[in-house]
């Protein structure tokens, strides 16, 4: 567990925060490109890290991000006109550029020099793989954006994804680090001697803990979890995270998963999930019956809290079926709740909006979340006493990494035995992705 004031320390994001000022050094996805799709198209209001923006393409095709404000008198940027490479406050008519520069002020004498004076707060972004990223922070020389594998592939824009989650960045990242719920959340209403035989479904299922070994890494941390299987082999469930939010889950094969998510604070209680995956595709295709399936959304609505909302909530309990949860068969009976990232949502929102982690009581499954917690500590401190730059805000190479599951000599060290498949942008085309099982 955690002391109250650590708890607080890791979790709050706003402005000015410890958290939140360690954030900033980093680039952070803050929408996707498909949301300003064309220069000239609607503003956009984006919640981010504690802040209230307005994003907008320009006539140039190039993405604005600014404070929600108008210098002026305050009114919201986000009715203002998007035109003519700017974007004009529809109160008096003050016009922005990208970079936050007025370059037009029409209520004041055309002699004036006013509008040189006057500048909107505005941050660098730069678009990749269908993600707009923004710099929040305090650096003139801004630092490289991180080489994160499933933003870097050629058809990365056409698989990203996002999804908000109502409640605080860091519970849903502990989900993604935790792997032992898998097999009571998602899979607790499906039977070992089901599954392809050999494969890491069957192995998974029959033996629901697991023995950690926990490893520091240049840009984070990852585990190794290990599970019986045959007589001269174990499987190892693998896993990553990455300063400061992103993690690369365990499900898949060793070397051939290409990508991860980012957690992004919008706020204290608020967090959008960017998926960011490209490559070999699943041995399943996803249905409605499978775990993988694709969550409905609510349509889009231009509130602070309006961008891709799952249509399953905390207001109707995610849809959650009684009469499937007693059945308890199939992916879904366990706990009546349909999707893999649903069932997740459900439990991680109904620890509350920030989780009171001074409550807790830790067992040893729970090695890999009190590593990141003592990482993030450390390196949050570090940066608050010290100036210390955070891990990886200028080292790109530490995000290429890759997680999934693999089999190994019972005697191996998993740390040694699989460095070259834990390396992002490392083709292995000898390795099938179905020796995964559809899990």
């Amino acid at each position: 567990m955690l002391k109250v004031e650590e708890n607080e320390l890791i979790t709050r994001i706003g402005p000015g925060t410890p958290m939140g000022n360690f954030m900033r050094e980093y680039w952070v996805p803050a929408l996707l490109s498909s949301e300003v799709p064309t220069p000239d198209s609607d503003p956009l209001r984006v919640l981010l890290l504690g802040e209230q923006l307005i994003a907008f393409r320009d006539t140039n095709g190039s993405v604005g991000l600014l404070q929600n404000n108008c210098p002026h008198r305050g009114a919201s940027l986000f009715f203002g006109r998007n035109e003519e490479a700017g974007l004009r406050c529809v109160y008096h008519g003050w016009k922005f550029d990208a970079d936050g520069n007025c370059i037009d002020m029409p209520n004041e004498p055309a002699e004036s020099d006013f509008k040189q004076k006057v500048k909107a707060t505005a941050y660098p972004t730069q678009e990749r793989g269908g993600v707009v990223w923004a710099y929040l922070g305090p650096r003139k020389q801004l630092p490289p954006l991180p080489d994160l594998e499933g933003n870097m592939q050629p058809e990365s824009d056409q698989s990203v994804r996002a999804t908000q989650l109502p409640c605080n960045w860091l519970q849903v990242l502990e989900g993604d680090i935790d792997t032992t719920h898998v097999g009571f959340l998602h899979y607790g209403g499906l039977k070992a001697e089901e599954q392809i035989p050999g494969s890491f479904s069957e192995y998974q299922l029959r033996v629901k803990t697991a023995h950690f070994e926990v490893i520091d890494t240049e840009g984070g941390a990852a585990y190794g979890a290990r599970r019986p299987a045959t007589d001269d082999q174990a499987y190892w469930r693998i896993a990553q995270w990455c300063f400061p939010f992103y993690t690369f889950t365990p499900p898949g094969v060793l070397g051939t998963k290409k990508g991860g998510g980012a957690r992004v604070p919008m706020d204290d209680t608020h967090t959008m999930t960017f998926t960011m995956t490209a490559g070999r595709p699943r041995p399943t295709t996803p249905t409605p019956n499978s775990p993988f399936f694709l969550q409905p959304m609510q349509p889009n609505t231009t509130d602070w809290y309006g961008r891709f909302r799952p249509v399953q909530q905390p207001e109707n309990d995610y849809q959650l079926d009684r009469s499937a949860q007693r059945r308890n068969t199939g992916y879904d009976g366990y706990t009546g709740i349909k999707g893999v990232g649903m069932q997740d949502a459900a439990v991680t929102t109904s620890m509350g909006k920030i989780y009171d982690r001074s409550m807790e009581h830790l067992g040893t499954t729970d090695a890999m979340v009190i590593r990141v917690r003592r990482r993030l500590i450390a390196a949050v401190q570090a940066h608050m006493k010290y100036g210390s730059v955070p891990p990886g805000v200028d080292d790109p190479d530490v995000y290429r990494v890759r997680s999934g599951g693999v089999f190994l000599p019972k005697d191996a060290d998993w740390v040694d035995a699989t460095r070259e498949l834990r390396q992002a942008f490392v083709e292995h085309p000898q390795l099938d992705p179905a020796l995964n099982g559809p899990l």
